[in-house]
Order: structure tokens, then sequence, then C-alpha cells
């Protein structure tokens, strides 16, 4: 997913560095831990789980992401899939960082 995530926030003139940032704020895994998970191709649901601190404040993001509204969505993990792809797609839409990262 992380190509995907940097060829998104790319072609909106956004760099990796702020993407790294958002992920951070969102997960806890710094860029070298971040970079070990992807050298390691662990699955979402691993990724996830050994989250080093998920932010007690990504339950502020809220709005539509894939048709469907992100605060209603019961299951955790597609939940907190869903919290990544929000905030990165609001980087990609040209957000302040303040604003993603909810400050």
């Amino acid at each position: 997913m992380f190509p995907l995530y940097v060829a998104k926030i790319e072609r909106k003139g956004r760099n990796v560095l702020e993407l790294y940032s958002v992920i951070e704020w969102l997960t806890g895994y710094t860029k070298e831990l971040l970079e070990e998970a992807i050298r390691k191709e662990v699955s979402l649901k691993e990724f996830f789980a050994a989250a080093p601190n998920l932010n007690d404040k990504r339950s502020l993001i809220t709005g539509v992401i894939c048709g469907v509204r992100v605060e209603e969505i019961k299951e955790d993990l597609m939940r907190e899939i869903r919290y990544l792809d929000k905030v990165v797609d609001e980087l990609a839409k040209g957000k302040k960082l303040s604003v993603i990262l909810r400050q």
C-alpha cells in the first residue's frame, strides 16, 4: 500500500516526508519502523496490531472514503485502514498538516 500512497501524494505535489509524518501521527510508526514493516511486507492486520502508539485523536477523523463514512465503520481493522486512507487523502487534497493532525 505504501507505494500507492506515495504515488498519490506526489502526484498532488506533496512529499514523502509529509506522508511519514501523517503515518507516524496516526500509528506511532517512526520512519525507520515504517520502513522495516515495509521491508518485512507485513499485512495490514499485522501493521495495525503492532502499531507502537495508535493516536487517541484518530477518532476525530470523519468523512467519507470509498463511499463509506469512516466514523460509522464497526469493524476495528477496517476502521483503522480507512483512517489511514482518509488522512492520506487529506494530504493529497492539499490540507495543512496541522489540520490533518487534528491540532
